[in-house]
């Protein structure tokens, strides 16, 4: 990256507000310019973007891009890309960062394509080096990790949660917003949208929780997590999942921890019945602090575990919930954020 060079950080919204993955996006793009000068945009794909581009400002911003169009105003692989590619090929950046989500990772491999780059999926962080972006991300199964560079420009990337803290939002900040229309043709069209199908969340969303009590095959059915429902309503927490039990149908599929799910990094992760394979640990090694309760007590997630419980977890998890219960009463969904 060159002097005065741009960092764009598309940004996603969630439930009409910035989703706290791209507030962390925001503040890595912001640690990367770090007295280089460099430049920090973002990029809104909204026909609304209400209150949206001053927060974008206030976690740390230089310049917003409101893109405005009413194919824009929910993810649409095609619309999205070509939206992109042509704010690119405008205000060339340096670096591309996206999230590491359904829509980010469908997105920046197909916008690298199109600028003729290369793309880093799923990365757990980067840095520069010699002013080149060099990526950080899991590779076999999580058991190891990979750097990787690019001579191409610009670098795109996609960014697990937790890739950096997110900056307090200061409104004092002050930066420019350009609101474009984006040329969108007929080729927009070629994929049509027939149905969106939302998980219902109650409470506290997955990645925002400081708690998560995630079940694995050990629980032997989904009855295991309506204990695991409890306990994550006792502690305020919210529930979680190996990739086995989402298999299987257990549990819903956006509840699933791992190289190939989500990434939280939660103050306590309590893991019921869960091995610890590196392609789980991948989504859940950054908590602070891990619990395990498992049968086996060679378990790989003991070796992870700050603290371990060899057991049954239906003798275990609903004592735990009668020892909680007494110390204090249920948390209510406010009192969770």
């Amino acid at each position: 990256m060159t002097a005065a060079s741009t960092t764009l950080v598309i940004a996603e919204l969630a439930q009409g507000r910035l989703s706290r993955l791209t507030a962390e996006l925001l503040a890595l793009a912001r640690r990367l310019a770090a007295g280089t000068g460099d430049t920090v945009a973002a990029a809104v794909f909204a026909n609304r973007a209400d209150g949206v581009p001053e927060e974008l400002i206030a976690r740390g911003a230089d310049h917003v891009y409101w893109m405005e169009h009413a194919q824009l105003e929910h993810y649409h692989g095609e619309s999205w890309v070509s939206a992109a590619a042509q704010l690119c090929r405008e205000q060339v950046p340096a670096l591309v960062l996206a999230g590491h989500t359904a829509a980010g990772a469908d997105l920046a491999p197909r916008l690298a394509f199109r600028l003729g780059t290369a793309v880093a999926t799923g990365c757990v962080a980067v840095s520069l080096s010699g002013g080149r972006p060099v990526f950080t991300r899991p590779c076999f199964g999580g058991n190891a990790r990979e750097t990787l560079s690019f001579t191409t420009a610009p670098a795109v990337a996609t960014l697990r949660a937790g890739c950096c803290e997110a900056l307090a939002r200061d409104d004092t900040r002050r930066g420019e917003v350009t609101r474009v229309v984006p040329q969108l043709d007929d080729e927009t069209r070629r994929v049509t949208v027939v149905e969106r199908l939302t998980d219902a969340v109650e409470g506290v969303q997955l990645e925002d929780a400081q708690i998560v009590i995630a079940g694995g095959r050990g629980l032997n059915g989904p009855d295991g997590f309506r204990w695991l429902e409890q306990l994550a309503g006792v502690l305020g927490g919210a529930v979680g999942a190996s990739r086995v039990p989402c298999d299987l149908g257990w549990c819903p599929r956006s509840w699933q921890i791992g190289l190939t799910g989500r990434t939280v990094q939660p103050e306590l992760y309590i893991a019921v019945g869960i091995s610890g394979a590196g392609h789980h640990m991948a989504g859940c090694g950054g908590a602070k602090a891990i619990v395990a309760v498992n049968t086996d007590r060679d378990a790989a997630i003991f070796k992870d575990a700050r603290f371990g419980v060899v057991g049954d977890y239906l003798q275990i998890v609903p004592a735990f919930i009668d020892e909680l219960q007494k110390l204090r009463p249920p948390i209510n969904a406010d009192e969770r954020r």
